[in-house]
């Protein structure tokens, strides 16, 4: 839709003066402001009086529409209607409603609640204490609700006494004259800051601020199946509020140290099992190591390096839900001495000239953790 001429919105000639631009903007303002003016098209087209204004009110601006019209103002110099997209109609007109009103609205900047700051604390765990869950104290230094004065601000044995500036209301009225008239504001008191109460004898704790810093030891339980790197949040017990607000919260940072041979992989454990030739080809029975009691385990006559045996449930639980564990992985690994004595090299060449072509090949090492990491679904 084609915007309409200025001077037409204004209802002034071009050879209009800067008066005839300032008092034709306030009589058609006052016609179209919403708070008065309840048509449908009301607001539409106090937004067109108060562009008009804009460009016309600014000589240098006035001379670029004289010459360019429309095109020589918009999104250059003036503001136009672009400039408000996004906005309501009153809220992309504050500037120019202050500038004349005040706060037109009646809104004050009365002291309002406050939600206290979050605060961050880091703890060190075990490995065990990570899987099992456990309970720590951890200080922090927070702020708090003043002992002394229980966050009134005023010193024990004192009241805050009603404001005189604004009668215990937290707000005052001015009357404010402008181009429309003469309208009412209506603001946070200044004397009080919005509260209605004037502290005569403030705290000499907190010198009337309501907060103090305090050292606190608190309880935190850490959830079995914790993670490296993971948070746990306290709601609440971080700073305190400001008038009547909420607490912030507190974060703990865990950091869990390694296990002595278990590798955890999410809820998953994998222990490496060295083993030796003889066990590997005559099989053997062994207890393995877990975060419990030891597990025995049946190596199979002829079990291969990289082979990796399932224990179900011996791993970690879940910290959702802790009657669900991941598993222990026990991945073996051929042990090959470094060192022989003559009797031994001996007997280890009569024994390899029994065997045929290809029955002394191996998965090797490469094999083994290739099988490792299939198995915990990486990739290298």
């Amino acid at each position: 839709m084609a915007k309409r001429d200025y001077y037409e919105v204004l209802g002034i000639s071009r050879n209009g003066s800067e008066e005839d631009v300032r008092k034709s903007f306030r009589r058609k303002a006052m016609e179209y402001h919403p708070d008065r003016n309840k048509k449908a098209d009301a607001g539409e087209k106090f937004k067109e009086i108060n562009e008009a204004y804009q460009v016309l009110s600014d000589p240098e601006t006035r001379q670029r529409y004289d010459r360019y019209g429309h095109a020589g103002v918009s999104g250059n110099g003036g503001r136009t209607s672009q400039d408000f997209q996004g906005h309501d109609v009153f809220g992309g007109f504050g500037d120019i409603f202050d500038a004349f009103f005040g706060d037109f609205s009646g809104r004050t900047q009365q002291t309002r609640a406050q939600r206290g700051s979050d605060i961050q604390q880091s703890i060190t765990i075990s490995f065990e204490e990570a899987a099992f869950g456990t309970q720590r104290d951890v200080e922090v230094t927070r702020t708090e609700r003043c002992h002394s004065c229980k966050g009134s601000g005023a010193e024990p044995g004192s009241t805050a006494a009603t404001c005189s500036g604004c009668r215990g209301s937290g707000q005052v009225r001015r009357n404010q004259r402008t181009i429309f008239g003469q309208f009412q504001q209506v603001a946070a008191c200044s004397t009080c800051k919005g509260s209605g109460t004037v502290i005569a004898s403030p705290c000499t704790s907190c010198n009337g601020g309501c907060r103090e810093r305090n050292k606190r030891k608190i309880m935190v339980d850490i959830p079995a199946g914790i993670d490296d790197d993971m948070q746990i949040r306290l709601s609440g017990e971080g700073d305190a509020g400001l008038n009547g607000g909420p607490g912030g919260n507190l974060y703990i940072l865990v950091t869990v140290k390694k296990h002595a041979f278990l590798i955890r992989e999410e809820n998953d454990l994998l222990y490496e099992l060295p083993i030796s030739f003889v066990q590997a080809a005559l099989g053997d029975k062994i207890n393995i190591p877990t975060l419990h009691d030891p597990e025995p385990l049946n190596i199979p006559a002829g079990t291969q390096p990289g082979s990796i045996f399932r224990f179900k449930g011996k791993g970690i639980p879940y910290v959702n839900d802790s009657r669900r564990c991941g598993d222990l992985l026990v991945a073996v690994k051929l042990e090959v001495p470094t060192s022989l004595t003559s009797p031994q090299k001996k007997i280890l060449k009569e024994l390899a000239s029994t065997f045929g072509d290809g029955e002394t090949t191996t998965t090797g090492e490469s094999g083994l953790f290739n099988r490792i990491k299939d198995t915990f679904g990486t990739t290298s």
